[in-house]
C-alpha cells in the first residue's frame, strides 16, 4: 500500500520537537498571525501540496523554525536572495529571429506593500485604502507608454468586464486554499485592474498578492518586455515601498512565491519538440515549466505551449529571465533540426 501524500506544512510540523511546537504555538507575529493561522489551509484541505501561508512579512521570522525548512525544501535554496532588475544584462540577440515561433511574451511579478499585512491578515479597510493609494499612484506616475486607466472590479460595467475577459485580463476569486486563509474576504470589493492604452502594461490589485505587475506583448522581444516590467516596479516602489525580506527577497503570503515572485514566459510553437516522449524531461533539465496555452492544467493548442522559468528563490530577476531565454533558444534550435529532418 502506498503512503498517503502529506503537505509540506504537515511534514514540517511533524519534524518539530514537542518543545519547538509548544514554543511556536505561543508566538504571534507583529500583526497577530499565529501558527494555527499559517497552517489552516493544510488542515482544511488535506490534499494541499504546501498548505502554509504567511499573514505578514514578520511571520517568516516569528515562525522561522517552521517556515525555514519548508522554504528550503520547496525551493532547494538556503542562501540569501539577491534582487537584480538590470536590463543591460539581458541579451539583445533575438531568441526567435524569424518571428514565426514565439506568439507572445509575458513577464510578471507578485509584490506586496511594506505598509500593509498580507492577504490572509489584511482588513477590509486596509484593502480599500491600499487599492485607492495604488490606483492613484499608477494613474499619476505611470506616464508615456505606461499611461493608462484603472478599473475596479466592484461595479464594473458589463462592457468593460466582457472586454477584460476577452483580453484574458480579468482575474477570478481565489481557490479553496486561499479561501481557507481568508484571502478571498469581501470579494470583489477592494480589487481592480490597471492597464495602459496598448495593453502591454498591467497591474492587478488585491488578487492573491496585493500587486501583480505584468508586462506583455506579441512576439519574442524578451528584453523589451523585461525593460517595461523593471520600469513599472521601480516607479511603484519609489512611491509605495514594496515588501522585501533580507533573506527571502520579495515577500508573498505563499512561500512558493518568495524571491523574485517572477514568472517569465512565452507562448511558443514547438510541435516537433513537444511530440517527443522526453519533452517534459528536456524542459526540466533546462529549468523550465510547461503549461498549456490557457494556463496551469490546460492543454496545448496547435503545438503551442506556455514555457516559463521554474526557479523563483535563489535566482535574481535577471537570472530568471535569462534561464527562460536560454531555454527557449535551445528548444527552438531543436525544433528547427527536427523540422528539417522531417522535410527530407
Amino acid at each position: 500500500m502506498s503512503e498517503t501524500k502529506i503537505s509540506l506544512a504537515v511534514k514540517h510540523l511533524r519534524a518539530l520537537s514537542q518543545e519547538q511546537l509548544h514554543d511556536l504555538l505561543l508566538r504571534a507575529s507583529k500583526g497577530g498571525f499565529t501558527l494555527g493561522d499559517a497552517i489552516r489551509s493544510a488542515v482544511q484541505n488535506p490534499d494541499s501540496s504546501v498548505g502554509a501561508y504567511a499573514g505578514d512579512a514578520d511571520s517568516y521570522d516569528t515562525f522561522a523554525e517552521f517556515f525555514g525548512p519548508l522554504i528550503e525544501e520547496y525551493h532547494g535554496f538556503n542562501g540569501t536572495h539577491v534582487t537584480d532588475f538590470d536590463v543591460t544584462k539581458i541579451s539583445t540577440e533575438p531568441v526567435d529571429p524569424t518571428g514565426e515561433a514565439i506568439v507572445s511574451t509575458r513577464i510578471r511579478v507578485g509584490r506586496n506593500l511594506a505598509a500593509y499585512p498580507l492577504a490572509p491578515l489584511i482588513t477590509r479597510e486596509q484593502r480599500l485604502d491600499l487599492m485607492n493609494k495604488v490606483s492613484a499612484v499608477l494613474k499619476e506616475k505611470l506616464t508615456g507608454d505606461l499611461a493608462g486607466e484603472f478599473y475596479p472590479l466592484e461595479g464594473m460595467s458589463e462592457e468593460t468586464r466582457v472586454q477584460l475577459v476577452q483580453d484574458h485580463f480579468l482575474f477570478k476569486q481565489g481557490d479553496r486554499f486561499l479561501e481557507s486563509v481568508g484571502a478571498n474576504r469581501d470579494w470583489p470589493e477592494g480589487r481592480g485592474i490597471f492597464h495602459n492604452a496598448d495593453k502591454t502594461a498591467l497591474v492587478w490589485i488585491n488578487e492573491e498578492d496585493q500587486l501583480r505587475i505584468i508586462s506583455m506583448q506579441k512576439g519574442g522581444d524578451i528584453r523589451a518586455v523585461f525593460d517595461r516590467l523593471a520600469r513599472m516596479v521601480e516607479i511603484i516602489n519609489a512611491s509605495l515601498p514594496l515588501s522585501y525580506h533580507p533573506k527571502y527577497g520579495a515577500v508573498s503570503s505563499c512561500p512558493t512565491n518568495l524571491g523574485t515572485a517572477m514568472r517569465a514566459s512565452v507562448h511558443v510553437k514547438i510541435p516537433f519538440v513537444s511530440a517527443r516522449p522526453d519533452f517534459k524531461e528536456i524542459c526540466q533539465d533546462l529549468k523550465l515549466s510547461i503549461r498549456g496555452v490557457d494556463g496551469e492544467h490546460s492543454e496545448s493548442k496547435g503545438g503551442i505551449y506556455d514555457i516559463s522559468n521554474k526557479r523563483r528563490l535563489g535566482v535574481s530577476e535577471v537570472d530568471a529571465v535569462t534561464t527562460m531565454y536560454e531555454g527557449i533558444k535551445k528548444l527552438l534550435a531543436m525544433e528547427r533540426e527536427m523540422a528539417a529532418a522531417a522535410a527530407v
